[in-house]
């Protein structure tokens, strides 16, 4: 059980009473920019502040009027799950001239607003820097027309700003995901499974054009998360000659039995010269050389509507949050900042490092230095190119290292989507280092019955998009086999392992530990990949399939929640997977905007239950028609799904009535999202080459042995990292009764939900972001949005 911090700092101290903020949304729209409304609506008024809107944008701002309306706590209901931005936002000619600004600052200073949020892209946010730096001088020319008291200038001296990033192409550099990239990239991954079943029927060619004018980051992060044949992106243009070497590619994958092709082209893509390469160029020269069926579909503007995913109505609910403690906190000395996420922790950078940084990339891009272009880009793109290019084209056999080594890949526990993308990538990037892959089938249980065979490159084909396992997974632990699996491994001269599942994957491995001492055959390099909805597993913060699982949930909850609409007032309990782990129910609950989740890591008591009941019920008189709470399947034995419905049934009695839903495995099954996707792919690319760096290491006398502690580890993601960590010292770290890692990051998310459900709570600021650099704000080994 994770134990209070005695250091906490709380934002008690940080009181808003007597500040107005304004929120606006401009440039173009992003699916989670409501999300992010909300939360700065919410968390403004929760610490007394006075909330506005300003509608369209800057247009609204210049124009004044209605546009600049003050928010109230109902204003916000039932729009975390809506795309786009019900405020509404436009691009604004006359808030880039100097009358224009001098307009928006006399209708701040009308309603006595000094405290900015700007949702917005580079373009947006540079704008509200000009006008942070203009504001003194704007106040002193409308004291000169007369237009406001002298002592206005000095009430209202400083104008504070405080960003956040909403962009669905992801090309701010200083953020690792901006609000909006994740569920543009879900719409793409969507219609390209779509296309690869009309595609294989058809054997046709198919060339998809993406969003992305100057970024190429929808492209390259869809193309890795569907193993796309070809990728074309502004920042890394091909070498000359690429139309041949694509074509040979295309025949190549066609000659081995493979019944479709999939290109995709960023609408910014160029050649060397700066030429632009267009869809239709590629889909002619296709035709042309190969004389394949071939067709090109333009995604659009579908790429930027629809309902946000779970990632990014948590990314914009906890950036909303941040935003406000960072203008609470704010002096007039403080520069403008961006907030956002880099891994799982909140950081603030300085606006204009970061504009300057996006300026360089595509200055880099103009001057033809492409390769630095994409290491501006920072490093998640740089790996996600590498990555890419490491899965996606094959070198022949003679250019392959030979190492003589045999590695195995097994799934073991429940099965989780994206454990076939980490499955396809070790297979791939082990035969890229030269060693014979194995897949061992159905876990340990297939293990010592000896159903291991060779895996080639091509079998691994289209695995990317596969939910479940196709390896098979069972949850059998290997103590009660070593002896047949250790015969099993020297049958076939298995040198290395990786063992891809959740909490019975770090069980098998801490059993293989001990079982060293016994056989020798366990003397080798072992690692182990998290994969599990429940998110259980000691050493990381996230696990390949847990994505997919919030996402399944929350819109389960979407459709429930509507499904009352206009009708009487309803309450909505819903039982979640998890085992004894609450983050499903947690982070669910905020994605979905629920008023209250049990669980079992947050005791809870018939008090209150009493409570949350009382507070519904009078939310439900006031404001709100529907309710949404959420219970973890183990989170207390009496405390059941029925009786907590039968609780709230009773006392909601002539206010509210009750349904409830178990949402059993439909949170297991599904495609993977495309997070869990690129996660399970690039932990699993790291982990190989991880595995043969233990390989020749430990290789000594014709042989491998490895006993040390060091040789047998989890790879996991740490706050900023993706940190291997020997599981023997995982061991002090976990609750093997319950079956859950004593400390869990995502606790400090519960209040924010109690927040932003109008509950009275305290909100631990200790881990808020600190406003930081760009070019430092990352460790030196880390690819924080490993992820994406």
């Amino acid at each position: 059980m994770a134990q209070p911090d005695t250091k906490k700092i709380f934002f008690e101290n940080l009181s808003g009473a007597g500040k107005a903020i304004a929120v606006l949304t401009s440039g173009g729209d992003a699916q989670g920019m409501n999300a992010a409304v909300r939360a700065v609506v919410r968390m403004g008024l929760y610490v007394g502040a006075k909330v506005y809107f300003i509608r369209e944008g800057y247009q609204g701002m210049v124009d004044g009027g209605e546009n600049i309306k003050e928010a109230t706590w109902e204003s916000v209901s039932s729009m975390l799950q809506v795309g786009g931005t019900v405020i509404g936002s436009a691009r604004c000619k006359e808030f880039r001239t100097h009358e224009g600004r001098l307009k928006a600052a006399l209708n701040l200073v009308k309603l006595g607003i000094t405290n900015l949020c700007v949702i917005g892209g580079d373009g947006s946010l540079t704008g509200a820097n000009l006008f942070r730096e203009e504001w003194s001088g704007l106040l002193t020319e409308l004291v000169e027309q007369g237009s406001i008291e002298p002592q206005s200038v000095q009430t209202y001296s400083a104008l504070h700003i405080v960003g956040m990033v909403g962009s669905i192409d992801n090309d701010f550099c200083g953020t690792d995901m901006t609000i909006g990239t994740d569920s543009a990239l879900h719409r793409i991954i969507e219609v390209v499974d779509a296309i690869m079943t009309t595609a294989q029927s058809h054997q046709r060619t198919f060339v998809l054009e993406v969003m992305g004018r100057h970024c190429g980051y929808l492209a390259l992060v869809s193309a890795l998360a569907c193993g796309a044949d070809w990728v074309l992106i502004p920042e890394m243009p091909p070498e000359d000659g690429w139309e041949e070497k694509m074509c040979e590619k295309l025949s190549a994958t066609r000659s081995r039995g493979t019944r479709l092709n999939i290109i995709i082209v960023a609408e910014g893509a160029i050649d060397r010269h700066g030429k632009a390469i267009t869809s239709s160029y590629v889909k002619d020269l296709v035709v042309k050389c190969l004389g394949f069926d071939t067709r090109v579909t333009i995604l659009g503007h579908v790429q930027r509507g629809g309902t946000p995913s779970a990632f990014d109505r948590i990314l914009a609910s906890r950036m909303g949050v941040e935003a406000v403690l960072a203008l609470l906190e704010t002096t007039a000395n403080t520069p403008a900042c961006v907030v956002s996420l880099c891994g799982n922790q909140s950081v603030r950078l300085p606006l204009m490092e970061c504009v300057q940084m996006t300026q360089e990339v595509q200055k880099a891009m103009d001057e033809k230095r492409f390769e630095e272009a994409v290491k501006l880009r920072g490093r998640s793109f740089e790996n996600n190119l590498k990555t890419y290019k490491l899965l996606a084209h094959r070198k022949p056999e003679s250019e392959l290292p030979h190492s003589n080594f045999n590695v195995a890949v097994l799934n073991v526990g429940a099965p989780a989507a994206g454990m076939n993308a980490a499955v396809r990538s070790a297979v791939r990037v082990g035969i890229t280092e030269g060693h014979k892959m194995f897949a061992v089938s159905d876990g340990f249980e297939g293990f010592y019955k000896g159903q291991i065979k060779e895996i080639k490159w091509a079998d691994v084909g289209g695995w990317t998009g596969q939910g479940g396992s196709l390896l098979g997974t069972k949850r059998t632990l290997p103590a009660k086999h070593v002896g047949k699996i250790a015969e099993q491994m020297r049958l076939h001269n298995i040198n290395a392992l990786l063992v891809i599942g959740g909490f019975e994957a770090l069980e098998s491995l801490l059993q293989l530990y001990e079982a060293r001492a016994t056989y020798e055959e366990f003397c080798i390099p072992m690692c182990m990949l998290p994969a599990t909805i429940s998110n259980n597993v000691p050493g990381t913060d996230l696990s390949i399939g847990a994505d997919t699982a919030l996402n399944a949930i929350v819109e389960t909850c979407d459709r429930i929640k509507q499904s009352a609409s206009g009708t009487k007032r309803r309450v909505f309990i819903i039982e979640t997977m998890g085992g004894y782990c609450g983050y499903l129910a947690t982070v669910a609950g905020l994605a979905a905007g629920a008023d209250a989740a049990y669980i079992y890591e947050e005791p809870f008591d018939i008090r209150d239950l009493q409570a949350n009941v009382e507070h519904l019920t009078e939310k439900m008189k006031t404001s709100i028609q529907r309710g949404l709470v959420l219970r973890n399947e183990n989170c207390n034995e009496n405390y059941t799904t029925d009786f907590i419905y039968q609780l709230y049934t009773e006392e909601g009695k002539g206010v509210f009535d009750c349904r409830k839903n178990v949402l059993g495995h439909m949170q297991q099954g599904g495609a993977p999202s495309p997070f869990d996707r690129n996660f399970g792919t690039k932990i699993s690319a790291k982990a190989m080459q991880w595995v043969t760096k233990k390989l020749r290491e430990t290789f000594r006398q014709g042989r491998v042995f490895a006993n040390t502690e060091d040789t047998c580890c989890l790879l996991g993601m740490r706050r900023r990292a993706l940190i291997f960590q020997p599981v023997l010292q995982l061991k002090e770290d976990t609750d093997f009764i319950h079956r859950i890692p004593k400390e869990q990051w995502w606790l400090k998310l519960r209040p924010l939900m109690k927040i932003l459900a109008k509950y009275k709570t305290s909100y631990d600021v200790s881990d808020s972001g600190q406003l930081e650099h760009v070019v430092h704000n990352r460790p030196k080994d880390t690819d924080a949005s490993v992820a994406m």
